[in-house]
Protein backbone atom coordinates (compact mmCIF):
# COMPACT_ATOMS: atom_id res chain seq x y z
CA UNK A 1 0.00 0.00 0.00
CA UNK A 2 1.35 3.13 -1.22
CA UNK A 3 0.93 6.13 1.37
CA UNK A 4 -0.70 9.89 -0.04
CA UNK A 5 -0.27 13.26 1.22
CA UNK A 6 -3.21 15.23 0.43
CA UNK A 7 -4.87 18.89 0.79
CA UNK A 8 -8.97 19.20 0.43
CA UNK A 9 -11.77 21.39 1.74
CA UNK A 10 -14.36 20.19 4.03
CA UNK A 11 -17.79 20.89 3.28
CA UNK A 12 -18.11 24.08 5.28
CA UNK A 13 -14.87 25.21 3.26
CA UNK A 14 -12.39 24.44 6.14
CA UNK A 15 -8.94 23.35 4.73
CA UNK A 16 -7.44 20.12 5.96
CA UNK A 17 -4.29 18.16 5.07
CA UNK A 18 -3.23 14.65 6.33
CA UNK A 19 -1.72 11.18 4.89
CA UNK A 20 -3.77 7.98 3.55
CA UNK A 21 -3.03 4.88 2.18
CA UNK A 22 -4.39 3.23 -1.22
CA UNK A 23 -3.17 1.08 -3.75
CA UNK A 24 -2.91 4.17 -5.84
CA UNK A 25 -3.73 7.61 -6.71
CA UNK A 26 -7.58 6.82 -8.19
CA UNK A 27 -8.31 4.78 -4.57
CA UNK A 28 -7.29 7.86 -2.51
CA UNK A 29 -9.15 10.45 -4.29
CA UNK A 30 -12.21 7.96 -3.62
CA UNK A 31 -11.47 7.73 0.25
CA UNK A 32 -11.22 11.58 0.06
CA UNK A 33 -14.71 11.69 -1.67
CA UNK A 34 -16.44 8.79 0.85
CA UNK A 35 -15.16 11.15 3.67
CA UNK A 36 -17.18 14.46 2.01
CA UNK A 37 -13.61 15.98 1.34
CA UNK A 38 -12.99 17.80 -1.92
CA UNK A 39 -9.43 17.01 -2.97
CA UNK A 40 -7.21 20.36 -3.50
CA UNK A 41 -3.50 18.01 -4.35
CA UNK A 42 -3.14 14.04 -3.99
CA UNK A 43 0.63 13.66 -4.16
CA UNK A 44 2.60 10.20 -3.02
CA UNK A 45 4.27 10.32 -0.33
CA UNK A 46 8.11 10.56 -0.25
CA UNK A 47 8.94 6.89 -0.90
CA UNK A 48 5.60 6.39 -2.10
CA UNK A 49 4.88 3.97 -4.92
CA UNK A 50 2.58 5.98 -7.37
CA UNK A 51 5.24 8.13 -9.08
CA UNK A 52 4.63 8.06 -12.83
CA UNK A 53 7.57 7.77 -15.53
CA UNK A 54 9.36 10.91 -16.25
CA UNK A 55 7.51 11.96 -19.89
CA UNK A 56 4.72 9.54 -19.27
CA UNK A 57 2.29 11.23 -17.08
CA UNK A 58 -0.27 8.56 -15.62
CA UNK A 59 -3.54 8.62 -17.14
CA UNK A 60 -6.63 6.56 -15.99
CA UNK A 61 -6.85 4.17 -18.31
CA UNK A 62 -3.23 2.92 -17.28
CA UNK A 63 -5.01 2.38 -13.90
CA UNK A 64 -7.17 -0.44 -15.93
CA UNK A 65 -6.13 -3.42 -17.40
CA UNK A 66 -5.19 -3.51 -20.98
CA UNK A 67 -8.30 -5.52 -22.38
CA UNK A 68 -10.74 -2.90 -20.59
CA UNK A 69 -8.64 0.20 -21.93
CA UNK A 70 -8.90 -1.02 -25.35
CA UNK A 71 -12.76 -1.72 -25.40
CA UNK A 72 -12.89 2.02 -23.52
CA UNK A 73 -10.71 3.81 -26.07
CA UNK A 74 -13.67 2.06 -29.04
CA UNK A 75 -16.72 2.98 -27.31
CA UNK A 76 -18.83 5.81 -27.58
CA UNK A 77 -20.33 7.78 -25.42
CA UNK A 78 -23.87 6.87 -24.46
CA UNK A 79 -26.82 9.51 -25.04
CA UNK A 80 -28.39 10.74 -22.49
CA UNK A 81 -31.76 8.59 -23.41
CA UNK A 82 -29.72 5.70 -23.19
CA UNK A 83 -28.31 6.60 -19.79
CA UNK A 84 -32.15 7.28 -18.76
CA UNK A 85 -32.70 3.48 -20.23
CA UNK A 86 -29.70 1.96 -18.42
CA UNK A 87 -30.61 3.51 -14.89
CA UNK A 88 -34.16 2.82 -15.18
CA UNK A 89 -33.96 -0.96 -15.98
CA UNK A 90 -31.54 -0.84 -12.88
CA UNK A 91 -33.80 0.36 -10.38
CA UNK A 92 -36.61 -1.35 -11.81
CA UNK A 93 -34.37 -4.43 -11.16
CA UNK A 94 -33.48 -3.38 -7.40
CA UNK A 95 -37.06 -2.48 -6.51
CA UNK A 96 -38.51 -5.89 -7.26
CA UNK A 97 -36.22 -7.22 -4.59
CA UNK A 98 -32.69 -8.34 -6.79
CA UNK A 99 -29.82 -8.43 -5.40
CA UNK A 100 -27.31 -5.72 -7.05
CA UNK A 101 -25.28 -8.58 -8.85
CA UNK A 102 -28.21 -10.67 -9.71
CA UNK A 103 -29.52 -6.86 -11.07
CA UNK A 104 -26.48 -6.71 -12.44
CA UNK A 105 -26.40 -10.20 -14.08
CA UNK A 106 -30.36 -9.56 -15.87
CA UNK A 107 -28.84 -6.23 -16.95
CA UNK A 108 -26.01 -7.68 -19.28
CA UNK A 109 -28.94 -9.88 -21.13
CA UNK A 110 -31.32 -6.78 -21.56
CA UNK A 111 -31.03 -4.46 -24.61
CA UNK A 112 -30.51 -1.74 -24.04
CA UNK A 113 -29.20 0.66 -27.26
CA UNK A 114 -26.15 2.50 -26.85
CA UNK A 115 -24.40 1.08 -23.58
CA UNK A 116 -22.94 -2.47 -24.49
CA UNK A 117 -23.68 -5.39 -22.59
CA UNK A 118 -20.23 -5.73 -21.77
CA UNK A 119 -20.52 -2.57 -19.66
CA UNK A 120 -23.07 -4.84 -17.74
CA UNK A 121 -20.75 -7.68 -17.17
CA UNK A 122 -17.84 -5.82 -16.29
CA UNK A 123 -19.39 -4.03 -13.52
CA UNK A 124 -20.89 -7.33 -12.45
CA UNK A 125 -17.22 -8.63 -12.61
CA UNK A 126 -16.34 -5.75 -10.32
CA UNK A 127 -19.25 -5.59 -8.22
CA UNK A 128 -18.62 -9.61 -7.10
CA UNK A 129 -14.75 -9.28 -6.61
CA UNK A 130 -15.91 -6.36 -3.45
CA UNK A 131 -15.64 -3.11 -4.94
CA UNK A 132 -18.58 -0.79 -5.07
CA UNK A 133 -21.34 0.07 -7.83
CA UNK A 134 -19.99 3.60 -8.04
CA UNK A 135 -16.16 2.40 -8.17
CA UNK A 136 -17.07 -0.06 -10.88
CA UNK A 137 -18.75 2.70 -12.61
CA UNK A 138 -15.51 5.01 -12.01
CA UNK A 139 -13.30 2.00 -13.88
CA UNK A 140 -15.56 2.50 -16.97
CA UNK A 141 -15.73 6.69 -16.68
CA UNK A 142 -16.21 6.49 -20.88
CA UNK A 143 -19.76 5.09 -20.44
CA UNK A 144 -20.52 6.48 -16.95
CA UNK A 145 -20.21 10.19 -16.59
CA UNK A 146 -19.33 12.01 -12.84
CA UNK A 147 -23.23 13.02 -12.34
CA UNK A 148 -23.74 9.34 -12.73
CA UNK A 149 -21.44 7.81 -10.39
CA UNK A 150 -21.66 10.46 -7.76
CA UNK A 151 -24.72 10.25 -7.73
CA UNK A 152 -24.65 6.57 -7.29
CA UNK A 153 -21.80 6.75 -4.80
CA UNK A 154 -24.48 9.26 -2.35
CA UNK A 155 -27.48 6.72 -2.87
CA UNK A 156 -25.18 3.93 -1.70
CA UNK A 157 -24.11 5.91 1.65
CA UNK A 158 -27.84 6.87 1.74
CA UNK A 159 -28.82 3.19 1.48
CA UNK A 160 -31.50 4.34 -1.08
CA UNK A 161 -29.38 2.98 -4.67
CA UNK A 162 -32.91 2.51 -6.39
CA UNK A 163 -34.28 5.84 -5.34
CA UNK A 164 -31.33 7.63 -6.74
CA UNK A 165 -31.10 5.92 -9.77
CA UNK A 166 -34.68 6.51 -10.29
CA UNK A 167 -34.28 10.15 -10.42
CA UNK A 168 -30.84 10.04 -12.23
CA UNK A 169 -33.46 8.37 -14.98
CA UNK A 170 -35.75 11.42 -14.86
CA UNK A 171 -33.30 13.87 -14.52
CA UNK A 172 -31.63 12.26 -17.85
CA UNK A 173 -35.07 11.56 -19.72
CA UNK A 174 -35.93 15.68 -18.54
CA UNK A 175 -32.81 16.88 -20.81
CA UNK A 176 -33.34 14.06 -23.53
CA UNK A 177 -36.66 16.00 -23.90
CA UNK A 178 -35.64 19.45 -24.15
CA UNK A 179 -32.90 18.15 -27.14
CA UNK A 180 -35.77 16.44 -28.87
CA UNK A 181 -37.74 19.50 -28.83
CA UNK A 182 -34.58 21.64 -29.82
CA UNK A 183 -34.26 19.07 -32.65
CA UNK A 184 -38.06 19.15 -33.66
CA UNK A 185 -38.09 22.55 -33.79
CA UNK A 186 -35.63 23.19 -36.64
CA UNK A 187 -36.63 20.35 -38.63
CA UNK A 188 -38.99 21.95 -41.20
CA UNK A 189 -36.81 25.47 -41.24
CA UNK A 190 -33.72 23.08 -42.16
CA UNK A 191 -36.12 20.98 -44.70
CA UNK A 192 -37.55 24.19 -46.14
CA UNK A 193 -33.99 25.90 -46.77
CA UNK A 194 -32.62 22.46 -48.04
CA UNK A 195 -35.47 22.04 -50.77
CA UNK A 196 -35.41 25.84 -51.44
CA UNK A 197 -31.75 25.64 -52.21
CA UNK A 198 -31.80 22.34 -54.63
CA UNK A 199 -34.50 24.05 -56.35
CA UNK A 200 -32.81 27.11 -56.94
CA UNK A 201 -29.82 25.48 -57.73
CA UNK A 202 -31.74 23.37 -60.02
CA UNK A 203 -33.07 26.26 -61.86
CA UNK A 204 -30.32 28.23 -62.02
CA UNK A 205 -27.87 24.91 -63.64
CA UNK A 206 -30.36 23.45 -65.50
CA UNK A 207 -33.54 25.54 -66.78
CA UNK A 208 -32.43 28.77 -66.91
CA UNK A 209 -29.22 27.96 -69.64
CA UNK A 210 -31.91 26.73 -72.13
CA UNK A 211 -33.19 30.44 -71.61
CA UNK A 212 -30.38 31.89 -72.54
CA UNK A 213 -29.80 30.67 -76.12
CA UNK A 214 -32.75 32.76 -76.76
CA UNK A 215 -31.85 35.68 -75.08
CA UNK A 216 -28.64 36.30 -76.76
CA UNK A 217 -29.98 35.68 -80.15
CA UNK A 218 -31.49 38.97 -80.09
CA UNK A 219 -28.25 40.89 -79.68
CA UNK A 220 -29.72 44.38 -80.25
CA UNK A 221 -31.96 43.80 -77.27
CA UNK A 222 -30.16 45.47 -74.40
CA UNK A 223 -31.73 42.65 -71.48
CA UNK A 224 -32.81 44.15 -67.99
CA UNK A 225 -30.14 44.30 -64.79
CA UNK A 226 -31.82 41.24 -63.12
CA UNK A 227 -32.08 38.89 -66.43
CA UNK A 228 -27.78 39.88 -66.73
CA UNK A 229 -27.12 38.69 -63.15
CA UNK A 230 -29.12 35.60 -63.27
CA UNK A 231 -27.14 34.90 -66.72
CA UNK A 232 -23.79 35.78 -64.71
CA UNK A 233 -24.76 34.05 -61.39
CA UNK A 234 -26.04 30.97 -63.98
CA UNK A 235 -23.10 30.77 -65.84
CA UNK A 236 -20.78 31.04 -62.51
CA UNK A 237 -22.52 28.08 -60.88
CA UNK A 238 -22.54 25.88 -64.15
CA UNK A 239 -18.56 26.39 -64.24
CA UNK A 240 -17.01 27.23 -60.51
CA UNK A 241 -19.43 24.74 -58.78
CA UNK A 242 -16.75 22.14 -57.57
CA UNK A 243 -14.84 25.76 -56.31
CA UNK A 244 -18.18 26.64 -54.34
CA UNK A 245 -18.20 23.20 -52.63
CA UNK A 246 -14.64 23.55 -52.04
CA UNK A 247 -15.07 26.54 -50.58
CA UNK A 248 -17.41 25.57 -48.28
CA UNK A 249 -15.92 22.38 -47.47
CA UNK A 250 -12.54 24.56 -46.24
CA UNK A 251 -14.84 26.86 -44.06
CA UNK A 252 -16.82 24.36 -42.32
CA UNK A 253 -13.34 22.40 -42.07
CA UNK A 254 -11.74 25.49 -40.68
CA UNK A 255 -14.48 26.28 -38.72
CA UNK A 256 -14.59 22.93 -36.71
CA UNK A 257 -10.39 22.83 -36.16
CA UNK A 258 -10.87 26.81 -34.55
CA UNK A 259 -13.90 24.83 -32.54
CA UNK A 260 -11.62 22.74 -31.48
CA UNK A 261 -9.43 25.21 -29.76
CA UNK A 262 -9.55 26.73 -26.51
CA UNK A 263 -10.56 30.09 -27.57
CA UNK A 264 -12.56 28.71 -30.35
CA UNK A 265 -14.68 27.05 -28.09
CA UNK A 266 -15.03 29.58 -26.13
CA UNK A 267 -16.10 32.39 -28.91
CA UNK A 268 -18.23 29.84 -30.28
CA UNK A 269 -20.01 29.87 -27.18
CA UNK A 270 -20.18 33.28 -26.40
CA UNK A 271 -21.86 33.86 -29.71
CA UNK A 272 -24.51 31.16 -28.92
CA UNK A 273 -25.50 32.70 -26.05
CA UNK A 274 -26.02 36.08 -27.74
CA UNK A 275 -27.57 35.42 -30.75
CA UNK A 276 -30.78 37.41 -31.12
CA UNK A 277 -33.44 34.39 -31.95
CA UNK A 278 -31.74 30.92 -31.06
CA UNK A 279 -29.25 32.24 -28.15
CA UNK A 280 -32.16 32.70 -25.61
CA UNK A 281 -33.44 29.00 -26.04
CA UNK A 282 -29.50 28.30 -25.72
CA UNK A 283 -29.55 30.37 -22.53
CA UNK A 284 -32.94 28.99 -20.93
CA UNK A 285 -31.57 25.18 -21.57
CA UNK A 286 -28.33 25.63 -20.21
CA UNK A 287 -29.56 27.68 -16.67
CA UNK A 288 -31.94 24.92 -16.50
CA UNK A 289 -29.42 21.84 -17.02
CA UNK A 290 -27.09 24.06 -14.52
CA UNK A 291 -29.93 23.93 -11.87
CA UNK A 292 -31.60 20.23 -12.34
CA UNK A 293 -28.14 18.94 -12.48
CA UNK A 294 -26.67 21.09 -9.54
CA UNK A 295 -30.13 20.43 -7.36
CA UNK A 296 -30.44 16.40 -7.98
CA UNK A 297 -26.70 16.50 -7.12
CA UNK A 298 -27.10 18.20 -3.53
CA UNK A 299 -30.24 16.48 -3.15
CA UNK A 300 -28.37 13.16 -2.69
CA UNK A 301 -26.07 14.00 -0.53
CA UNK A 302 -23.20 15.33 -2.60
CA UNK A 303 -21.51 17.76 -1.30
CA UNK A 304 -21.66 21.15 -2.31
CA UNK A 305 -17.79 21.85 -4.06
CA UNK A 306 -18.22 18.25 -5.37
CA UNK A 307 -21.52 18.80 -7.14
CA UNK A 308 -20.35 22.31 -8.52
CA UNK A 309 -17.13 20.81 -9.97
CA UNK A 310 -19.50 17.75 -11.50
CA UNK A 311 -21.93 20.36 -12.77
CA UNK A 312 -19.40 22.01 -14.22
CA UNK A 313 -18.25 19.49 -16.12
CA UNK A 314 -21.83 18.83 -17.65
CA UNK A 315 -22.53 21.95 -18.84
CA UNK A 316 -21.77 22.56 -22.43
CA UNK A 317 -20.82 25.88 -22.50
CA UNK A 318 -17.18 26.86 -21.51
CA UNK A 319 -18.73 30.45 -20.71
CA UNK A 320 -21.24 28.94 -18.02
CA UNK A 321 -18.43 26.28 -16.90
CA UNK A 322 -16.17 28.97 -16.03
CA UNK A 323 -18.87 30.83 -14.03
CA UNK A 324 -19.32 27.68 -12.27
CA UNK A 325 -15.62 27.68 -11.83
CA UNK A 326 -15.50 30.85 -9.60
CA UNK A 327 -18.45 30.07 -8.28
CA UNK A 328 -17.18 26.93 -6.74
CA UNK A 329 -13.83 29.63 -5.70
CA UNK A 330 -16.23 31.67 -4.15
CA UNK A 331 -18.19 28.92 -2.09
CA UNK A 332 -14.66 27.49 -1.01
CA UNK A 333 -13.62 31.26 0.17
CA UNK A 334 -16.63 30.71 2.23
CA UNK A 335 -19.39 32.96 0.50
CA UNK A 336 -22.93 31.37 -0.19
CA UNK A 337 -24.08 29.62 -3.19
CA UNK A 338 -25.98 33.30 -4.40
CA UNK A 339 -22.95 35.66 -3.84
CA UNK A 340 -20.17 34.49 -6.03
CA UNK A 341 -23.30 33.50 -8.86
CA UNK A 342 -24.52 37.25 -9.01
CA UNK A 343 -20.83 38.56 -8.98
CA UNK A 344 -20.47 36.42 -12.79
CA UNK A 345 -23.17 38.38 -14.42
CA UNK A 346 -24.03 35.26 -16.47
CA UNK A 347 -26.77 33.92 -14.53
CA UNK A 348 -30.34 36.00 -14.44
CA UNK A 349 -31.12 37.67 -11.23
CA UNK A 350 -34.53 35.60 -11.22
CA UNK A 351 -32.02 32.34 -10.36
CA UNK A 352 -30.33 34.64 -7.92
CA UNK A 353 -33.38 35.01 -6.09
CA UNK A 354 -34.63 32.02 -6.10
CA UNK A 355 -31.45 30.25 -4.13
CA UNK A 356 -30.90 33.79 -1.92
CA UNK A 357 -34.40 32.28 -0.44
CA UNK A 358 -33.40 28.54 -1.02
CA UNK A 359 -30.13 29.15 1.23
CA UNK A 360 -32.47 31.25 3.88
CA UNK A 361 -35.25 28.65 4.13
CA UNK A 362 -32.04 25.71 4.70
CA UNK A 363 -33.50 24.02 1.31
CA UNK A 364 -31.22 25.06 -1.75
CA UNK A 365 -31.21 21.98 -3.53
CA UNK A 366 -35.82 22.35 -3.86
CA UNK A 367 -35.22 26.39 -4.69
CA UNK A 368 -32.69 24.34 -7.63
CA UNK A 369 -35.19 22.51 -8.86
CA UNK A 370 -38.21 25.05 -8.44
CA UNK A 371 -35.72 27.52 -10.86
CA UNK A 372 -35.36 24.36 -12.99
CA UNK A 373 -39.28 23.91 -13.35
CA UNK A 374 -39.01 27.72 -14.04
CA UNK A 375 -36.76 27.16 -17.16
CA UNK A 376 -38.38 24.14 -18.10
CA UNK A 377 -41.76 25.92 -18.76
CA UNK A 378 -40.25 29.66 -20.15
CA UNK A 379 -37.97 26.63 -22.48
CA UNK A 380 -41.00 25.16 -24.55
CA UNK A 381 -42.80 28.66 -24.55
CA UNK A 382 -39.26 29.82 -26.41
CA UNK A 383 -39.21 26.77 -28.49
CA UNK A 384 -42.59 27.03 -29.68
CA UNK A 385 -41.93 30.79 -30.43
CA UNK A 386 -38.82 30.36 -32.19
CA UNK A 387 -40.47 27.56 -34.24
CA UNK A 388 -43.62 30.40 -34.81
CA UNK A 389 -40.94 32.75 -36.12
CA UNK A 390 -38.02 31.26 -37.93
CA UNK A 391 -40.79 29.17 -40.15
CA UNK A 392 -42.02 32.07 -41.94
CA UNK A 393 -38.78 34.10 -42.24
CA UNK A 394 -37.17 31.04 -44.06
CA UNK A 395 -40.25 30.56 -46.51
CA UNK A 396 -40.17 34.58 -47.05
CA UNK A 397 -36.21 34.81 -47.97
CA UNK A 398 -36.64 31.81 -50.62
CA UNK A 399 -39.83 33.77 -51.85
CA UNK A 400 -37.69 36.57 -52.33
CA UNK A 401 -35.01 34.76 -53.95
CA UNK A 402 -37.63 32.25 -56.42
CA UNK A 403 -39.66 35.79 -57.05
CA UNK A 404 -36.16 37.61 -58.20
CA UNK A 405 -35.49 34.88 -60.88
CA UNK A 406 -39.25 34.55 -62.08
CA UNK A 407 -38.74 38.49 -62.45
CA UNK A 408 -35.19 38.21 -64.55
CA UNK A 409 -36.97 35.88 -66.84
CA UNK A 410 -40.20 37.39 -67.17
CA UNK A 411 -38.85 40.84 -67.80
CA UNK A 412 -36.60 39.50 -70.48
CA UNK A 413 -39.36 37.75 -72.20
CA UNK A 414 -41.57 40.73 -71.71
CA UNK A 415 -38.82 42.77 -73.89
CA UNK A 416 -38.34 40.18 -76.45
CA UNK A 417 -41.85 40.30 -77.08
CA UNK A 418 -42.27 44.07 -77.20
CA UNK A 419 -39.18 44.20 -79.67
CA UNK A 420 -40.37 41.32 -82.34
CA UNK A 421 -44.44 43.16 -82.41
CA UNK A 422 -42.04 46.49 -83.32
Amino acid sequence: MAQFTYKARRRSGELVEGLLEGTDRAAALVQLERLGLFPLAVNAAKGGADKPTPGKPRTFASLLPPTLAAQMARRRKPKLQELATFTEQLANLLRAGMPLTMALHSMSGLSTKGIPAEVAKQLKQDVTEGRSLSDAMLRQSDIFPGLVINMVRAGEQSGALEEVLRRMASHFERFAEAQAKFKSAMVYPLMVCLVGTVLVWFFMTKVLPQFMGLFQSFESVELPFTTQVLISTSGFLATWWWLILLVVGLTALVFVRYKSTPSGRRTVDRIKLGLPIVGRVVRLNLFGQFSQTLGTLMRNGVPVLNALKITEQVVPNVILGEAIAKTREGVTDGKTLAQPLAKSGVFPQLMIDLIKIGEETGDVPGALENVAHTYERELNLALRAMTNLIEPLVIIAIAVVVGFILMGVIQAMMLITQNIQR
